[in-house]
C-alpha cells in the first residue's frame, strides 16, 4: 500500500463599495458628499483593487497546495515510477492516457490509439474518448508538444501545475460570485479565506491531482458566478449576451471534464425549476439557462462519438420535460393562491411524468444499461431494499460514498464557517419562504408586480438561486460524502456573502428595532474584518507548520512490482487483479488490463465482478477459465484484500462476493438464512499452498510483502 513517511534528512482595511441604494448620501443642507465624477472613480479603484486581491489569493492557493504536494511525497527528488505510483487508482488511468499522448509517435498516431485502444480492456476494442472524460489529457498532450518547453520542463510538472493552475481559477470564481451577491469584495476575501482555512474539506487536489473532479469544479464555480451576474437586474442587452456565453462556455467544459456531470446540472435545473415555479426567478432567464445545458451536453455527447449514457440521462429528459409542460400549461403564475397551488401541483406531476417517459423510451431505443449500477447504489442507500447485487454492495461500503461524518461540521466550525453559514442559511429561508408565499399569493398584476419589486430588495433572484443552490446540494453532501466539496466550497460562498450583506442586516436590525443606514454599514464591514482578523490568528500559524512538515513517498512493494514486469514480461502480457493496483500497472508499464476503475459500462462491471473471483471460494479449474476467457497471462493477489481489516464484516471485498455467489461469509457473526457454505476454499488463500489442482494451472513467477504475481499456463 502507498503511505508517506517523515522525510529523511540529508537529500489596510477596505472601504468597500455598496450595493446600490435607494437612499441617497446626502448632507442635511442638501448637498452631495461626492460628485458623480468621484463616485465613479471610487468604484473603479475599488474594483480595481478587489480584482489584485482576488488574483493573488487564487495564486496564493495554486502555490500553496502545490508546495503541500511536494512536501508530502518529495516529489522533485523520486523517481519517474514512485510518481506515477502517488497517481492511486483511477487517477493512474487518466494519467496513462495524457503519457500514451506524450510518447506516441505524432498526435494523429496518439488519437489512433485512443479511439482504438485493444490495451485498457483484454480481447476487447474501446474507444477511449467516448467511454470516458479524458480530453483534457488529449489538450494537455498536444499543447505540451506544440509549445516549446520540453527542455525546461517534465510532462508530469507540467500535467500537475495545470491541476494546480486551476485551483487558481476556482478561487477566483468563488470569490467573484461572493462579491456579486454582497456588493463588497470584503465578502470575496472573506469566502476565499474560507476556503483555504478548511481545505481538509473544500479540496483535495493536492493528493489526487488527475481526479475529474478537480478538472471540472473550477469551470462549474465559474458557471455559477456567472449565473449569479446573469440574474442580476437591469443588465444591458450586451452584458446579457456576453454572460450567457460565459454560462455555455463553463457548462461545456465542466460537462466535458467529468463524468458525472450530468448529475450535478440535473440539481442545478431543479433548483432552477423550483425557483422558476415559485416566481423568484425571471422566467426568459431560466429558460434560457435550460437550453444552456441541454446544448452543452449534446455538444459533449457529439464529442464523445453519441455517448449513449449522455442520451439517456435524467437532465435531458427533465430539462425537456419543463420545456414541454410549460408551452402546455400557458397560464402557470396567473390566479389566487390556491388556483396557483393546484396548477404548481399538477405541474410538478406533470413534468415527473414526462421525464421518466421521455428517459424511458430513450432507454428503450438505445438499450441503455450503463448507468443501472448508480440507480441500484441509491435505491439501497435510501432504503428501498436490501440488494446482494456486486456493484451496488461495492459502493455501499465505500466510506466515500456514504453519509458525511459528523466531525466534518466540528472542523468546519472551527474557522467559524458553518456557525455563520447556519446562521445566514435560516435567515435566507425565512425570507425565502415569505417570498415565495407573497408571489404565489399575488391577486391581480399590480398588486403582484408591486410585492415582487418589495420582495427583490430583501431576497433578490441571485441570491435566491444561491439559496437553493446551496440546500440542494447540501443535501447531496449530507447523503454522499464524496459529494461534499460541491457543497463546502459554496457553503464559504454563502457564509460570507451573508455575512457582507447589507439586506441580511437591516433585516436583522429592523427586527430588532435598531436599524440606521450607518449602523448597518459599520456591522457589515465591522464583523467580517473581525472573523478575518480570527482566521488569520487562530491558523496562520498551523498553515506555516503545515508548510514546513517535510515528508517523502514510501511504497517499495509496489515499485518493486512495478520494476518486476517492466523487466521480465513482455510487452504484450495481459494482467488481471484489483481495479485500483491495474490502473497502476497500465501507467507504470504499459501492459494490457483485464479491468479498470472507470466503472460505467456494464460489461466492464460484468467482467470486474468475474475477475475478481480469485478472492472469491471458487475452485482453481473454474477461476483459471473465467480467467483465461479474458485473455489473462498473469494474475496479481494482494494480501490486503484477501485478508482485509479496513471493512468491517459483510463490506470487505470477500463478503461481497460470496454474498453474490450465495455463499457464507468468513467469521463469526450472522448471515442471511438462503447462504450456503462453499463448496471450495478461499482461491487466494488456497493458491499459496502449492497444491498441484492449482500448481497445473498456476505458477508463481513474483512475490513479496503485498503481492504474489502468478504466470497462468496455456493448456491446448
Amino acid at each position: 500500500m502507498t503511505t508517506v513517511r517523515q522525510r529523511r534528512v540529508g537529500k489596510g482595511t477596505e472601504e468597500a463599495e455598496d450595493q446600490p441604494s435607494e437612499e441617497k448620501n446626502v448632507k442635511p443642507d442638501g448637498k452631495i458628499l461626492y460628485d458623480h465624477t468621484g463616485g465613479k472613480l471610487w468604484n473603479i479603484l475599488s474594483v480595481t483593487v478587489g480584482g489584485i486581491v482576488a488574483i493573488s489569493l487564487g495564486l496564493l492557493t495554486s502555490v500553496y497546495v502545490a508546495t503541500l504536494h511536494e512536501n508530502d511525497l518529495w516529489f522533485s527528488n523520486i523517481k519517474e515510477v514512485e510518481r506515477e505510483i502517488s497517481f492511486r487508482t483511477e487517477c493512474g488511468l487518466y494519467y496513462s492516457y495524457y503519457k500514451q499522448m506524450i510518447q506516441a509517435a505524432s498526435i494523429q498516431q496518439g488519437l489512433h490509439g485512443l479511439v482504438y485502444d485493444n490495451k485498457t480492456e483484454s480481447v476487447r476494442t474501446i474507444n477511449i474518448l467516448e467511454r470516458m472524460n479524458v480530453y483534457q489529457e488529449v489538450f494537455l498532450s498536444i499543447l505540451y508538444r506544440i509549445l516549446p518547453i520540453q527542455q525546461y520542463l517534465e510532462p508530469v510538472y507540467f500535467y500537475i501545475y495545470t491541476l494546480f493552475g486551476l485551483q487558481a481559477v476556482y478561487v477566483i470564481a468563488l470569490y467573484v460570485t461572493s462579491w456579486l451577491l454582497s456588493g463588497t469584495w470584503l465578502s470575496g476575501l472573506l469566502a476565499a479565506c474560507w476556503y483555504i482555512t478548511n481545505r481538509i474539506d473544500t479540496t483535495r487536489v493536492e493528493f489526487t491531482i488527475p481526479l475529474r473532479e478537480n478538472w471540472a469544479l473550477p469551470f462549474f464555480a465559474v458557471q455559477i458566478a456567472a449565473i449569479t451576474y446573469l440574474l442580476r437586474t437591469h443588465l444591458q442587452p450586451v452584458q446579457e449576451r456576453l454572460t450567457l456565453t460565459a454560462v455555455f462556455i463553463a457548462t461545456f467544459l465542466f460537462s466535458l471534464t467529468w463524468q458525472f456531470n450530468q448529475f450535478m446540472m440535473l440539481i442545478q435545473a431543479l433548483a432552477l425549476f423550483i425557483l422558476d415555479c415559485f416566481d423568484m426567478l425571471p422566467t426568459a432567464k431560466v429558460t434560457r439557462l435550460y437550453i444552456i445545458q441541454i446544448s452543452g451536453l449534446l455538444l459533449v455527447c457529439a464529442l464523445q462519438f453519441f455517448n449513449s449514457m449522455i442520451l439517456g440521462s435524467l437532465l435531458l429528459s427533465f430539462n425537456a420535460s419543463v420545456l414541454i409542460a410549460r408551452t402546455i400549461q400557458k397560464n402557470l403564475k396567473k390566479g389566487g393562491l390556491l388556483n396557483r397551488l393546484g396548477k404548481l401541483v399538477l405541474h410538478v406531476l406533470l413534468v415527473l411524468c414526462f421525464t421518466l417517459l421521455i428517459n424511458k423510451f430513450i432507454k428503450k431505443i438505445l438499450n441503455l444499461e450503463s448507468d443501472e449500477h448508480i440507480f441500484k447504489f441509491l435505491k439501497a442507500k435510501f432504503g428501498f431494499g436490501a440488494t446482494r447485487d456486486f456493484d451496488a454492495n461495492l459502493y455501499l461500503c465505500e466510506e466515500a460514498f456514504g453519509l458525511l461524518p459528523l466531525n466534518t461540521f466540528s472542523r468546519l466550525s472551527d474557522t467559524l464557517l458553518f456557525c455563520v453559514y447556519i446562521f445566514v442559511l435560516f435567515l435566507m429561508t425565512v425570507v425565502a419562504v415569505i417570498v415565495a408565499f407573497r408571489n404565489l399569493s399575488g391577486s391581480n398584476q399590480v398588486q403582484l408586480m408591486e410585492k415582487m419589486e418589495e420582495c427583490t430588495i430583501t431576497l433578490k433572484p441571485d441570491a435566491a438561486y444561491n439559496l437553493i443552490h446551496t440546500v440542494l446540494f447540501g443535501c447531496l453532501a449530507l447523503s454522499t460524502m464524496r459529494m461534499k466539496y460541491l457543497w463546502t466550497s459554496h457553503m464559504c460562498v454563502f457564509a460570507s456573502f451573508g455575512l457582507c450583506s447589507t439586506e441580511m442586516w437591516k433585516l436583522i436590525l429592523k427586527c430588532i428595532h435598531l436599524y440606521t443606514s450607518r449602523r448597518t454599514h459599520v456591522i457589515k464591514y465591522f464583523i467580517p474584518i473581525i472573523t478575518l482578523l480570527y482566521i488569520s490568528y487562530k491558523f496562520w500559524p498551523g498553515i506555516m507548520d503545515e508548510l514546513s512538515e517535510l515528508r517523502e513517498f514510501y511504497d517499495p512493494d509496489t515499485v518493486e512490482l512495478m520494476n518486476w514486469i517492466k523487466s521480465n514480461t513482455p510487452n504484450t502480457a495481459v494482467f488481471a487483479g484489483s481495479m485500483q493496483l491495474l490502473a497502476g500497472v497500465k501507467l507504470c508499464t504499459g501492459r494490457t488490463l483485464t479491468n479498470h476503475p472507470h466503472y460505467e459500462d456494464k460489461n466492464l462491471r460484468e467482467r470486474t465482478k468475474q475477475i475478481y473471483q480469485i478472492y472469491a471460494k471458487r475452485s482453481p479449474e473454474d477461476v483459471y477459465k473465467i480467467l483465461r476467457s479474458f485473455g489473462t497471462d498473469y494474475v496479481i493477489l494482494e494480501d490486503s484484500i484477501c485478508y482485509e481489516r479496513r471493512h468491517s464484516r459483510g463490506c470487505r471485498l470477500r463478503d461481497l462476493l460470496d454474498i453474490a455467489n450465495g455463499h457464507i461469509m468468513d467469521g463469526l457473526g450472522e448471515n442471511e438464512p438462503d447462504l450456503k457454505p462453499a463448496l471450495y476454499p478461499r482461491f487466494c488463500e488456497e493458491i499459496k499452498k502449492n497444491l498441484p489442482s492449482y500448481t497445473v494451472h498456476f505458477t508463481r513467477v513474483f512475490q513479496n510483502k503485498t503481492f504474489h504475481v502468478y504466470k497462468l499456463a496455456k493448456h491446448k
